[in-house]
Protein backbone atom coordinates (compact mmCIF):
# COMPACT_ATOMS: atom_id res chain seq x y z
CA UNK A 1 0.00 0.00 0.00
CA UNK A 2 1.18 3.41 -0.96
CA UNK A 3 1.78 5.79 1.76
CA UNK A 4 1.82 9.41 1.79
CA UNK A 5 3.26 11.83 4.13
CA UNK A 6 2.83 15.74 3.03
CA UNK A 7 3.96 18.99 4.78
CA UNK A 8 1.17 21.24 6.08
CA UNK A 9 0.94 25.14 4.84
CA UNK A 10 1.39 27.48 7.66
CA UNK A 11 -1.82 26.70 8.87
CA UNK A 12 -1.13 23.16 9.54
CA UNK A 13 -3.38 22.17 6.84
CA UNK A 14 -2.06 20.42 3.71
CA UNK A 15 -5.61 20.24 1.96
CA UNK A 16 -5.78 24.18 1.48
CA UNK A 17 -2.43 23.76 -1.30
CA UNK A 18 -4.72 23.21 -4.43
CA UNK A 19 -3.17 24.74 -6.93
CA UNK A 20 0.72 24.87 -8.06
CA UNK A 21 1.15 27.38 -11.65
CA UNK A 22 3.51 26.09 -13.74
CA UNK A 23 6.39 28.04 -15.81
CA UNK A 24 3.44 28.60 -18.77
CA UNK A 25 1.08 29.42 -16.45
CA UNK A 26 -0.70 25.95 -16.49
CA UNK A 27 -2.71 25.15 -13.37
CA UNK A 28 -1.37 21.54 -11.84
CA UNK A 29 -4.56 20.80 -10.25
CA UNK A 30 -3.02 20.05 -6.35
CA UNK A 31 0.55 18.48 -5.29
CA UNK A 32 1.54 15.26 -7.39
CA UNK A 33 2.39 13.24 -4.50
CA UNK A 34 -0.74 14.55 -2.45
CA UNK A 35 -3.24 13.13 -5.31
CA UNK A 36 -1.88 9.57 -5.81
CA UNK A 37 -3.03 8.10 -3.07
CA UNK A 38 -6.37 10.06 -2.22
CA UNK A 39 -5.08 11.46 0.99
CA UNK A 40 -5.76 14.68 0.47
CA UNK A 41 -8.87 16.33 -0.84
CA UNK A 42 -9.30 18.66 -2.86
CA UNK A 43 -11.98 21.34 -2.98
CA UNK A 44 -14.59 21.73 -6.06
CA UNK A 45 -13.64 25.26 -7.26
CA UNK A 46 -9.88 24.05 -7.79
CA UNK A 47 -10.96 21.38 -11.00
CA UNK A 48 -12.27 21.91 -13.66
CA UNK A 49 -15.47 21.16 -14.45
CA UNK A 50 -16.12 17.43 -16.04
CA UNK A 51 -19.47 15.74 -17.26
CA UNK A 52 -21.10 13.07 -15.98
CA UNK A 53 -19.99 10.70 -13.60
CA UNK A 54 -15.97 11.30 -13.53
CA UNK A 55 -14.47 10.00 -10.30
CA UNK A 56 -11.39 12.78 -9.42
CA UNK A 57 -9.82 11.04 -6.42
CA UNK A 58 -8.08 8.68 -5.83
CA UNK A 59 -6.50 9.63 -9.35
CA UNK A 60 -7.06 6.00 -11.30
CA UNK A 61 -3.89 4.24 -11.82
CA UNK A 62 -3.09 0.62 -13.34
CA UNK A 63 -0.55 -1.51 -11.76
CA UNK A 64 1.60 -3.96 -14.17
CA UNK A 65 4.32 -6.31 -14.51
CA UNK A 66 7.76 -5.24 -15.92
CA UNK A 67 8.86 -8.83 -16.33
CA UNK A 68 9.42 -10.22 -19.91
CA UNK A 69 9.42 -13.51 -21.23
CA UNK A 70 12.82 -13.96 -20.09
CA UNK A 71 12.36 -13.63 -16.35
CA UNK A 72 14.09 -10.33 -16.39
CA UNK A 73 14.26 -8.58 -13.05
CA UNK A 74 14.89 -5.42 -11.24
CA UNK A 75 13.37 -2.76 -13.47
CA UNK A 76 14.96 0.96 -13.54
CA UNK A 77 14.87 3.64 -16.67
CA UNK A 78 10.97 4.47 -17.27
CA UNK A 79 10.36 6.72 -20.22
CA UNK A 80 6.84 7.48 -21.94
CA UNK A 81 6.75 7.72 -25.99
CA UNK A 82 5.97 11.59 -27.27
CA UNK A 83 3.69 12.88 -29.45
CA UNK A 84 4.88 12.84 -32.78
CA UNK A 85 6.71 9.35 -32.69
CA UNK A 86 5.88 7.66 -35.99
CA UNK A 87 2.62 5.68 -35.89
CA UNK A 88 4.15 2.62 -37.96
CA UNK A 89 6.20 0.76 -35.54
CA UNK A 90 6.12 -1.85 -32.63
CA UNK A 91 5.30 1.26 -30.47
CA UNK A 92 3.30 4.43 -30.44
CA UNK A 93 3.15 7.40 -28.49
CA UNK A 94 1.67 7.21 -25.15
CA UNK A 95 3.39 3.69 -24.61
CA UNK A 96 4.91 3.24 -21.35
CA UNK A 97 8.49 1.78 -21.47
CA UNK A 98 10.71 0.16 -19.06
CA UNK A 99 14.23 -1.18 -19.00
CA UNK A 100 15.25 -3.85 -17.01
CA UNK A 101 18.76 -4.00 -15.46
CA UNK A 102 19.04 -7.29 -13.91
CA UNK A 103 18.59 -10.95 -15.28
CA UNK A 104 15.97 -13.89 -14.07
CA UNK A 105 18.46 -14.83 -11.86
CA UNK A 106 18.65 -11.41 -10.38
CA UNK A 107 22.47 -10.74 -10.89
CA UNK A 108 22.70 -7.14 -11.41
CA UNK A 109 23.94 -5.88 -14.65
CA UNK A 110 22.54 -8.57 -16.64
CA UNK A 111 19.34 -7.33 -17.93
CA UNK A 112 18.92 -6.96 -21.47
CA UNK A 113 15.17 -6.18 -22.18
CA UNK A 114 13.13 -2.82 -23.25
CA UNK A 115 9.61 -3.50 -22.50
CA UNK A 116 6.46 -2.05 -23.50
CA UNK A 117 3.94 -2.16 -20.25
CA UNK A 118 0.67 -3.79 -21.39
CA UNK A 119 -2.43 -2.26 -18.95
CA UNK A 120 -2.81 -4.86 -15.93
CA UNK A 121 -1.23 -7.55 -17.77
CA UNK A 122 2.09 -8.81 -18.49
CA UNK A 123 4.59 -6.53 -20.83
CA UNK A 124 5.71 -7.17 -24.60
CA UNK A 125 9.27 -7.05 -25.37
CA UNK A 126 10.48 -3.99 -27.67
CA UNK A 127 14.19 -4.31 -27.46
CA UNK A 128 16.20 -7.56 -26.13
CA UNK A 129 19.94 -7.24 -26.28
CA UNK A 130 22.74 -10.01 -26.04
CA UNK A 131 23.38 -11.48 -22.79
CA UNK A 132 24.51 -9.75 -19.97
CA UNK A 133 23.94 -6.18 -21.04
CA UNK A 134 22.57 -4.42 -18.04
CA UNK A 135 20.21 -2.20 -19.61
CA UNK A 136 20.30 1.22 -17.04
CA UNK A 137 18.16 3.92 -15.64
CA UNK A 138 19.37 6.20 -18.48
CA UNK A 139 16.14 5.44 -21.25
CA UNK A 140 14.99 8.14 -23.46
CA UNK A 141 12.97 8.68 -26.22
CA UNK A 142 13.08 11.27 -29.79
CA UNK A 143 9.82 11.94 -31.19
CA UNK A 144 11.33 11.41 -34.14
CA UNK A 145 11.24 7.51 -34.15
CA UNK A 146 14.28 6.94 -31.62
CA UNK A 147 14.89 5.06 -28.24
CA UNK A 148 18.17 5.51 -26.28
CA UNK A 149 19.43 3.48 -23.62
CA UNK A 150 22.68 2.97 -21.36
CA UNK A 151 24.09 -0.17 -20.40
CA UNK A 152 26.88 -1.18 -17.60
CA UNK A 153 27.58 -4.84 -17.95
CA UNK A 154 28.66 -6.33 -14.99
CA UNK A 155 29.44 -9.94 -16.38
CA UNK A 156 28.88 -11.93 -12.47
CA UNK A 157 26.42 -9.32 -11.54
CA UNK A 158 29.53 -7.63 -9.37
CA UNK A 159 31.26 -4.37 -8.77
CA UNK A 160 34.97 -6.14 -9.65
CA UNK A 161 33.20 -7.23 -12.97
CA UNK A 162 31.46 -3.58 -14.24
CA UNK A 163 32.51 -2.52 -17.63
CA UNK A 164 31.90 1.33 -18.95
CA UNK A 165 28.76 -0.05 -21.07
CA UNK A 166 27.60 2.02 -23.82
CA UNK A 167 24.44 4.33 -24.94
CA UNK A 168 22.31 2.34 -27.79
CA UNK A 169 20.26 4.08 -30.05
CA UNK A 170 17.41 1.94 -31.21
CA UNK A 171 14.84 2.68 -33.96
CA UNK A 172 10.93 2.24 -33.90
CA UNK A 173 11.01 -1.23 -34.17
CA UNK A 174 14.08 -2.07 -31.47
CA UNK A 175 16.61 -2.18 -33.69
CA UNK A 176 20.54 -1.22 -33.28
CA UNK A 177 20.97 1.68 -35.35
CA UNK A 178 24.57 2.62 -33.61
CA UNK A 179 26.10 2.54 -30.40
CA UNK A 180 27.88 5.29 -28.01
CA UNK A 181 30.89 4.21 -26.49
CA UNK A 182 33.59 5.97 -24.01
CA UNK A 183 35.62 6.36 -27.02
CA UNK A 184 33.03 8.17 -29.22
CA UNK A 185 31.35 10.26 -26.89
CA UNK A 186 32.91 10.48 -23.43
CA UNK A 187 30.87 7.91 -21.87
CA UNK A 188 31.94 5.55 -18.33
CA UNK A 189 28.98 3.87 -17.32
CA UNK A 190 25.77 5.52 -18.57
CA UNK A 191 23.50 5.32 -15.62
CA UNK A 192 20.84 8.16 -16.25
CA UNK A 193 19.68 10.26 -18.77
CA UNK A 194 17.45 13.50 -19.95
CA UNK A 195 16.52 14.47 -23.43
CA UNK A 196 15.68 18.32 -24.61
CA UNK A 197 14.22 17.34 -27.96
CA UNK A 198 14.09 19.93 -31.07
CA UNK A 199 13.14 17.44 -33.57
CA UNK A 200 15.43 17.51 -35.64
CA UNK A 201 18.66 17.66 -33.05
CA UNK A 202 18.74 17.20 -29.44
CA UNK A 203 20.66 17.55 -26.66
CA UNK A 204 21.43 14.62 -24.22
CA UNK A 205 22.45 14.82 -21.10
CA UNK A 206 24.05 11.92 -19.57
CA UNK A 207 25.50 10.72 -15.94
CA UNK A 208 28.36 8.51 -15.20
CA UNK A 209 28.35 6.68 -12.53
CA UNK A 210 31.85 5.28 -13.41
CA UNK A 211 34.14 8.49 -12.85
CA UNK A 212 31.18 10.99 -10.79
CA UNK A 213 30.56 13.72 -14.02
CA UNK A 214 27.69 14.51 -16.48
CA UNK A 215 27.91 14.60 -20.51
CA UNK A 216 25.87 16.42 -22.83
CA UNK A 217 25.55 14.92 -26.30
CA UNK A 218 24.60 17.33 -28.74
CA UNK A 219 23.28 15.47 -32.08
CA UNK A 220 21.48 15.64 -35.33
CA UNK A 221 18.22 13.50 -36.47
CA UNK A 222 17.49 12.52 -39.83
CA UNK A 223 15.50 9.71 -41.12
CA UNK A 224 18.41 7.85 -41.21
CA UNK A 225 19.26 8.22 -37.59
CA UNK A 226 20.41 9.65 -34.65
CA UNK A 227 24.04 11.77 -35.39
CA UNK A 228 27.07 12.74 -32.30
CA UNK A 229 27.88 15.83 -33.70
CA UNK A 230 29.88 17.22 -30.20
CA UNK A 231 30.02 15.79 -26.57
CA UNK A 232 30.80 17.86 -24.09
CA UNK A 233 31.71 17.20 -19.92
CA UNK A 234 29.43 20.16 -18.09
CA UNK A 235 29.61 18.59 -14.68
CA UNK A 236 32.12 16.40 -12.80
CA UNK A 237 33.12 15.80 -9.10
CA UNK A 238 30.16 13.78 -8.27
CA UNK A 239 31.32 10.74 -5.25
CA UNK A 240 31.39 6.93 -7.19
CA UNK A 241 31.64 3.58 -5.06
CA UNK A 242 30.80 -0.16 -5.69
CA UNK A 243 28.01 -0.97 -3.52
CA UNK A 244 27.50 -3.98 -2.00
CA UNK A 245 23.66 -3.92 -2.28
CA UNK A 246 23.21 -1.28 -5.08
CA UNK A 247 26.36 -2.71 -7.55
CA UNK A 248 27.42 0.46 -7.92
CA UNK A 249 26.24 4.05 -7.10
CA UNK A 250 27.46 8.04 -8.27
CA UNK A 251 25.60 10.54 -9.97
CA UNK A 252 22.37 9.57 -11.06
CA UNK A 253 18.95 11.17 -12.32
CA UNK A 254 18.78 14.32 -14.94
CA UNK A 255 16.05 16.83 -15.16
CA UNK A 256 16.18 19.73 -17.41
CA UNK A 257 14.43 23.08 -17.79
CA UNK A 258 14.79 24.53 -20.81
CA UNK A 259 13.24 27.83 -20.16
CA UNK A 260 15.95 28.29 -17.27
CA UNK A 261 18.75 26.42 -18.88
CA UNK A 262 19.41 24.52 -16.02
CA UNK A 263 20.34 20.74 -15.10
CA UNK A 264 19.65 18.72 -11.83
CA UNK A 265 21.58 16.08 -11.05
CA UNK A 266 20.86 13.41 -8.42
CA UNK A 267 24.17 13.00 -6.56
CA UNK A 268 23.46 9.87 -4.71
CA UNK A 269 26.58 9.62 -2.46
CA UNK A 270 25.82 13.09 -1.63
CA UNK A 271 22.47 12.46 -0.58
CA UNK A 272 21.65 15.73 -2.71
CA UNK A 273 20.77 17.27 -5.74
CA UNK A 274 22.59 19.87 -7.59
CA UNK A 275 22.03 22.63 -10.47
CA UNK A 276 23.99 23.21 -13.16
CA UNK A 277 23.14 26.18 -14.68
CA UNK A 278 24.06 27.06 -18.51
CA UNK A 279 24.24 23.30 -19.03
CA UNK A 280 22.60 23.57 -22.60
CA UNK A 281 25.17 25.87 -23.67
CA UNK A 282 28.14 25.80 -21.89
CA UNK A 283 31.57 24.41 -23.43
CA UNK A 284 33.11 23.97 -19.89
CA UNK A 285 33.12 21.76 -16.78
CA UNK A 286 31.14 23.23 -13.55
CA UNK A 287 31.93 21.29 -11.55
CA UNK A 288 29.31 20.05 -9.28
CA UNK A 289 26.74 22.87 -9.50
CA UNK A 290 25.01 24.45 -7.03
CA UNK A 291 23.83 22.45 -4.06
CA UNK A 292 19.97 23.39 -4.14
CA UNK A 293 18.53 20.62 -1.77
CA UNK A 294 19.99 18.09 0.89
CA UNK A 295 17.57 17.15 2.94
CA UNK A 296 18.48 13.94 5.36
CA UNK A 297 15.09 13.36 6.66
CA UNK A 298 13.54 12.89 3.38
CA UNK A 299 16.34 11.69 1.13
CA UNK A 300 18.06 8.40 1.25
CA UNK A 301 19.98 7.95 -1.85
CA UNK A 302 18.19 9.44 -4.75
CA UNK A 303 18.13 8.23 -7.90
CA UNK A 304 15.79 8.85 -10.63
CA UNK A 305 15.26 12.29 -11.08
CA UNK A 306 12.30 13.95 -12.88
CA UNK A 307 10.86 17.66 -13.68
CA UNK A 308 7.05 17.68 -13.22
CA UNK A 309 4.35 19.70 -14.88
CA UNK A 310 3.62 21.71 -11.44
CA UNK A 311 7.32 22.91 -11.85
CA UNK A 312 8.71 20.71 -8.66
CA UNK A 313 11.35 18.38 -8.48
CA UNK A 314 10.47 14.43 -8.10
CA UNK A 315 13.57 11.94 -6.98
CA UNK A 316 13.24 7.96 -6.50
CA UNK A 317 15.22 7.24 -3.02
CA UNK A 318 17.13 3.96 -3.59
CA UNK A 319 17.87 3.28 0.29
CA UNK A 320 21.69 2.27 -0.61
CA UNK A 321 22.69 6.38 1.38
CA UNK A 322 21.08 7.17 4.94
CA UNK A 323 18.71 4.22 4.64
CA UNK A 324 15.59 4.94 7.34
CA UNK A 325 13.79 1.31 7.86
CA UNK A 326 10.61 3.54 8.91
CA UNK A 327 10.99 5.37 5.55
CA UNK A 328 11.65 2.98 2.68
CA UNK A 329 11.55 3.19 -0.99
CA UNK A 330 10.14 6.46 -1.22
CA UNK A 331 9.61 9.05 -3.90
CA UNK A 332 10.24 12.64 -2.67
CA UNK A 333 8.81 15.68 -4.14
CA UNK A 334 10.24 18.92 -3.74
CA UNK A 335 10.77 22.59 -5.28
CA UNK A 336 13.72 23.64 -7.60
CA UNK A 337 14.87 26.09 -4.46
CA UNK A 338 14.78 23.07 -2.02
CA UNK A 339 11.95 23.31 -0.14
CA UNK A 340 10.33 19.72 1.15
CA UNK A 341 7.11 18.87 -0.45
CA UNK A 342 5.58 15.63 0.18
CA UNK A 343 6.67 11.89 0.09
CA UNK A 344 4.97 8.75 -1.74
CA UNK A 345 6.29 5.08 -0.35
CA UNK A 346 6.39 2.59 -3.49
CA UNK A 347 6.99 -0.48 -1.35
CA UNK A 348 7.05 -1.55 2.44
CA UNK A 349 10.71 -2.93 2.13
CA UNK A 350 13.68 -0.88 1.66
CA UNK A 351 15.46 -0.72 -1.91
CA UNK A 352 11.99 -0.47 -4.41
CA UNK A 353 11.99 2.86 -6.14
CA UNK A 354 13.94 3.82 -8.66
CA UNK A 355 13.19 5.07 -12.07
CA UNK A 356 10.20 7.23 -12.75
CA UNK A 357 8.51 9.77 -15.44
CA UNK A 358 5.91 12.32 -16.39
CA UNK A 359 4.28 12.03 -19.43
CA UNK A 360 3.63 15.28 -22.03
CA UNK A 361 -0.35 16.47 -20.68
CA UNK A 362 -2.65 15.31 -22.68
CA UNK A 363 -6.48 15.93 -22.92
CA UNK A 364 -6.38 17.66 -19.34
CA UNK A 365 -4.21 14.80 -17.87
CA UNK A 366 -0.93 13.71 -17.49
CA UNK A 367 0.44 10.63 -16.44
CA UNK A 368 3.25 9.60 -13.66
CA UNK A 369 5.17 6.17 -13.71
CA UNK A 370 7.42 4.59 -10.94
CA UNK A 371 8.77 1.29 -10.89
CA UNK A 372 8.72 -1.17 -7.55
CA UNK A 373 11.93 -3.02 -8.33
CA UNK A 374 10.94 -5.37 -5.13
CA UNK A 375 8.00 -6.97 -7.04
CA UNK A 376 8.45 -6.38 -9.90
CA UNK A 377 6.15 -4.02 -11.02
CA UNK A 378 5.09 -0.11 -12.11
CA UNK A 379 2.40 2.17 -11.02
CA UNK A 380 0.71 4.36 -13.66
CA UNK A 381 -1.56 7.22 -12.72
CA UNK A 382 -3.62 9.59 -14.33
CA UNK A 383 -3.75 12.96 -13.17
CA UNK A 384 -5.39 15.87 -13.63
CA UNK A 385 -4.02 18.98 -15.41
CA UNK A 386 -5.58 21.99 -16.23
CA UNK A 387 -3.74 23.36 -19.95
CA UNK A 388 -6.10 26.39 -20.19
CA UNK A 389 -4.42 27.33 -16.34
CA UNK A 390 -7.83 27.95 -14.84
Amino acid sequence: MNRVVSRPTSDGDPRLRLQAVDRKGHAFKGLVIEMLCGTCFMMAASVPAIAGDTQLLPPPSVTSSTVPPNGDLNPYGVAFVPRGFPSYGTIAAGDLLVSNFNNAKNLQGTGTTIVKIVANGNPTVFFQGPKGLGLTTALGVLRAGFVLVGNVPADDGTFASIKPGSLLVLNRTGGVVTQWTPANAGLDGPWDLTIFDMGDRAKVFVSNVLNGTVVRLDVAIDDNGVHLRKSTQIASGYPFRGDSAALVVGPTGLAYDAQRDVLYVASTVDNAIFAVFGAGNTQHDGGKGVLIYADNTHLHGPLALALGPNGHLFTANGDAINSDPNHPSEITEFTPQGRFVAELQMDAAQGGAFGLAFSQPRNDVVHFAAVDDNVPNITDWSLPFDSDGR
